[in-house]
């Protein structure tokens, strides 16, 4: 497959947004570990492209006390791949995660 050829200005639109994506995400990661978003919160916000295509890896090692063994153990119990998106989890994992992280 080709690659698109794509304009300078393209390129730097495509660019700022990956930026801005990158900056809010990482907000929403410092608000978990502070304990001001809680898991809640970002699954009732999946549908926001920030949101939606963060990895639940990433979301569960931003909560407080969740590592990544911690993190990665909570995901095999429950069956969520590991490179699984918030917009892509069913309404049981959803569920279980959230009963799980009470």
């Amino acid at each position: 497959m080709a690659v698109p050829n794509i304009s300078a200005e393209d390129r730097a639109k495509a660019l700022e947004k990956a930026q801005k994506v990158r900056k809010e995400r990482a907000a929403m990661r410092e608000e978990m570990k502070s304990g001001k978003m809680t898991l809640g919160d970002v699954l009732a916000r999946r549908s926001e492209d920030v949101v939606g295509g963060m990895r639940v890896k990433y979301v569960l090692e931003s909560m407080p006390g969740i590592g990544k063994v911690r993190a990665k153990e909570i995901m095999d119990q429950i069956g969520i791949d590991e490179n699984r998106k918030v917009k892509g989890l069913g309404s049981r994992q959803e569920i279980a995660l959230l009963e799980r992280l009470k």
